[in-house]
């Protein structure tokens, strides 16, 4: 048992959240934490985003890099992500990943039917530089760097 002082009179109730939509959002990576899997065979950096502008301000976004895991698939596509994001935000070389961290990029948001329930999610399909012109190809886990120039 926790002894309380709180009047629920005084404080709006909270409301669920739903998805932010599908689009194109500025936003910041606030926080990152190296966490188990569920299985113990591997770990994932989780990255937390806060959107910093428009209609969605402050709203949270969370992406997972698996990075130790014994599938050798996920981790080149997680490198693949942390490489998109570390090219977004400038930062080529990170020796922590809170060298990411408060540093602008726009992220390219969609939504996503969930596997274990009929809700929608958001999860983050790309990476742009902030101030970077909506024509300018997107940096895509996976896809082809827009840096090389033929």
């Amino acid at each position: 048992m926790a002894s309380l002082k709180f009047n629920a009179a005084e404080v709006e109730p909270s409301s669920p959240l739903d998805p932010i939509p599908a689009g194109k959002y500025a936003a910041v990576i606030t926080e990152s934490e190296m966490k188990p899997t569920k299985s113990g065979g591997g770990s994932y950096l989780q990255l937390t985003l806060e959107v910093i502008e428009g209609e969605y301000k402050g709203r949270m976004l969370w992406v997972r890099l698996n990075l130790e895991n014994p599938n050798a698939v996920a981790v080149q596509i997680a490198r693949k992500e942390l490489s998109a994001i570390c090219r977004a935000v400038g930062v080529m070389q990170p020796k922590d990943s809170q060298d990411l961290h408060h540093l602008p990029l726009i992220v390219d948001v969609r939504c996503k039917k969930r596997s274990d329930c009929d809700e929608l999610s958001n999860v983050v399909k790309a990476y742009r530089t902030y101030g970077t012109p909506v024509a300018t190809p997107p940096v895509v886990a996976g896809g082809p760097s827009p840096w090389k120039r033929s």
